[in-house]
């Protein structure tokens, strides 16, 4: 049964595997973070969620680090978009147009409905089970027991291709309320139709997980002609920031020499610059920071207020061990960006990096700030050491059972729990984050 089940949610979400994952503690397991892109996909995002009614900053759009096209919901709270699917989409519009589909599944309920659908399926195939093993008791067909997972499965299937039409029209209305156009969700969903006809081990999973039938494609295609926003390009500036955002994701995941490959020394674009500068570093050798550095350098000459160039050369050389350099580079994107916590993040790491005493209270403080806003992992590590710097041990195992808990280390997150409140204050936060961790067991599959 739990086979069987695992299979609905596999082909249902395309995302089976993540579900532990993304509901539980250890959601930042195979998710990247990145200022720069997070804010690019928020501002494509925001838009849609406001006049979806899910304003507010309660929906986040989280970046998978993945090679497949493919984006997702599973909750109410997150949109999970692949890197492949940003690095294969050639304009702001095409992602915009997958995160208002995903929008629809939001306003759907469709991930709740799917859910308890699944749940209430549990009973049939139980009783599927027991009646197939009877006939096949009588018939002799052995086939008889998995009858009925089939046609639980397949009801579960139609459904879902109902939702994806459903969430088709939501998100074009969220499209037209914003005034954008719905080219790029039909030009990504015309460009996996033909994957329909081959095997499923070879479709990819966004295929898998928005099945896209002809009668559903020809709908959309027609509701997105006649749409008067049809031609509505996007914005040169915006273009450019998603420009920047592919070949940023280029040089920090693919091979230096892919990287020259497809962003060749002949193209003097700044999206082309700003990928060699990072394949450069990655490349190593004896030179490759000040290579690296040398053409961020040649960027900020164009635009000297943009904090994520300043950041970039500060990650190589916090990245090669040069902190105090990092420090005054990330200063600066600090300067230009005040609320990036990412960057305050990174600044304090570099800030601990140099060994200086007397700058232990400031990382510190850092870290506090941005774990109010942005609760991660790599920021508790760093508060962590930070405390233990400050003779501040209970605080400090405090810390690390946090960034164990977010990591989804349970066993070590409860070990420096247990540690923990041996010296905290009974019934402070802190002692009863400590209790929540000790009592936490992780669900079942």
């Amino acid at each position: 049964m739990r086979l069987a089940l695992r299979r609905c949610l596999t082909l249902a979400l395309a995302a089976g595997t993540w579900l532990a994952v993304t509901t539980g503690p250890g959601h930042a397991q195979g998710l990247i973070r990145d200022t720069e892109i997070e804010q690019l996909l928020n501002d494509y995002a925001q838009p849609l969620f406001k006049v979806a009614g899910l304003g507010g900053g309660r929906i986040a759009v989280r970046i998978v680090k993945s090679d497949s096209f493919n984006a997702f919901v599973l909750d109410g709270r997150n949109v999970f978009i692949h890197t492949g699917a940003l690095q294969q989409a050639e304009t702001p519009n095409q992602v915009i147009g997958v995160i208002a589909h995903e929008t629809g599944h939001i306003t759907g309920g469709h991930m709740a409905a799917l859910r308890a659908r699944i749940a209430r399926d549990t009973t049939r195939i139980l009783l599927a089970r027991v009646l197939g093993i009877g006939v096949a008791v009588a018939t002799g067909n052995p086939a008889a027991v998995a009858a009925g997972d089939e046609l639980v499965m397949r009801s579960l299937l139609a459904e879902r291709r109902s939702q994806e039409s459903a969430a088709d029209q939501a998100g074009l209305s969220f499209l037209n309320a914003t005034r954008q156009s719905g080219r790029g969700m039909l030009e990504t969903f015309e460009r996996f139709a033909q994957q329909e006809y081959i095997g499923d081990q070879n479709k990819d999973p966004f295929v898998r997980s928005h099945p896209v039938a002809t009668d559903r494609l020809a709908q959309l295609r027609d509701a997105v002609q006649k749409n008067p926003n049809y031609n509505t390009k996007d914005a040169p500036q915006l273009q450019l920031r998603h420009d920047m955002m592919r070949a940023k994701l280029a040089g920090y995941l693919m091979r230096p020499a892919a990287v020259f490959n497809r962003y060749p020394a002949s193209d003097n674009s700044m999206p082309a610059r700003y990928a060699r500068a990072i394949a450069k570093f990655f490349q190593g050798g004896p030179n490759a920071v000040e290579a690296a550095a040398a053409d961020i350098d040649g960027l900020l000459r164009e635009q000297p207020n943009n904090p994520y160039f300043h950041e970039l050369k500060g990650d190589f050389y916090k990245r090669s061990g040069r902190n105090k350099e990092a420090i005054v580079a990330l200063r600066q994107a600090m300067k230009l960006a005040s609320d990036a916590n990412l960057i305050r993040v990174e600044l304090a790491q570099a800030l601990l990096s140099t060994n200086d005493a007397t700058v232990i209270e400031e990382a510190a403080t850092m870290l506090r700030r941005s774990l109010v806003e942005d609760q991660n992992s790599s920021a508790y590590r760093a508060l962590g050491d930070a405390q233990y710097r400050q003779n501040k041990q209970p605080e400090a195992e405090a810390s690390l059972a946090q960034a164990a808990y977010l990591e989804g280390d349970i066993k070590q997150a409860k070990n420096y729990a247990q540690r923990a409140k041996r010296g905290l204050t009974a019934g402070s936060p802190s002692a009863l984050k400590m209790d929540d961790i000790i009592a936490y067991k992780p669900p079942v599959e």
